[in-house]
């Protein structure tokens, strides 16, 4: 029997392309989980497992932030940080539309389109973080840098 083939997501295969180094750990489930709990399932620390969010603007545009799934965004700091007037969460059934990810699956690296990416500038403090690998049932570990390289990303505070 040979062994069992991965399946890649589309932000694996992203960074395989650049050269990112990243550790994937994947889990049963079926259904969206919150990221709490997902880290307790895999013995994560909290403060190294971040949730992507995203944004739209008045105008129709969008911006993706990444933040620790302990903490909740700023919208007003995230506006500043995107430079906007003002920013609205995205309704929940909109994020496959947007994105190309589901929810609990949702990644900055590789949607349908770049949108602008703002990672939580708390992300530096640590040696590796962990962020959606893409779909349900899949995490990815990396370093910060390597996330904000792999989604065009920049650092900022963005959280209450």
């Amino acid at each position: 029997m040979g062994k069992q083939k991965e399946v890649k997501t589309n932000a694996m295969r992203i960074l395989d392309r650049q050269k990112i180094p990243y550790q994937t750990y994947t889990y049963e489930c079926d259904e969206f989980v919150d990221a709490q709990q997902t880290a307790d399932l895999l013995g994560f620390a909290h403060e190294t497992m971040f949730k992507t969010l995203v944004t739209v603007s008045p105008n129709r545009n969008y911006f993706v932030f990444v933040i620790p799934i302990d903490e909740e965004l700023d919208l007003k700091k995230a506006a500043k940080a995107a430079s906007q007037k003002s920013l609205a969460m995205i309704h929940v059934k909109e994020i496959n539309q947007i994105t190309g990810y589901i929810r609990g699956g949702c990644t900055a690296i590789g949607m349908k389109k770049q949108y602008p990416v703002f990672i939580d500038a708390s992300a530096v403090l640590h040696e590796r973080i962990i962020v959606s690998g893409g779909k349900l049932g899949a995490q990815i570990e990396l370093a910060p840098q390597h996330l904000a390289d792999a989604c065009q990303g920049s650092f900022c505070e963005l959280t209450r």
